[in-house]
């Protein structure tokens, strides 16, 4: 199942540095970086380039770009849903754009998220509460032919 082999690889992902676009396992990723070594670790290459992005996204734009390149490239699944594997997208804040991902660990009470952040590594934290209502989207990897 594409989801249990996602999150097998996410996993390997913990302990890489967090560094601005950059998607090399050990060396540095940031959040997107985690979610296209992923990909490439399933299907070889990346779906399309990825253009530059500030650390703010387009919030001043209000442009969801985040949004529409995972609705481009995965498979959109209902938020209650939850799946190992699946791709979870965030708005940090009510009102803002989504701008944050990171790949379902755990399911259930003790459900938890791969992820990385600014001056973290890339780390599985706890799906609390405050994180689970920040999500706005969820995406499973597409099944492979």
């Amino acid at each position: 199942m594409i989801g249990t082999q996602a999150l097998a690889e996410a996993r390997r992902w913990v302990g890489t540095p967090y560094v601005h676009q950059a998607s090399l396992k050990g060396a540095g990723t940031d959040c997107l970086g985690l979610v296209r070594g992923v990909w490439r670790a399933l299907y070889g290459d990346e779906p399309a380039r990825v253009p530059f992005y500030a650390p703010d996204w387009s919030e001043p734009s209000r442009d969801e770009q985040l949004l529409r390149a995972a609705m481009r490239h995965l498979q959109a699944v209902p938020v209650r849903d939850a799946s190992e594997g699946d791709v979870l997208l965030f708005r940090m804040r009510e009102g803002s754009v989504a701008k944050h991902l990171g790949i379902q660990g755990r399911v259930g009470e003790d459900a938890s998220f791969i992820h990385a952040f600014s001056g973290h590594a890339v780390t599985e934290s706890a799906l609390s509460r405050p994180w689970a209502r920040r999500i706005v989207a969820r995406f499973t990897f597409p099944e492979r032919d």
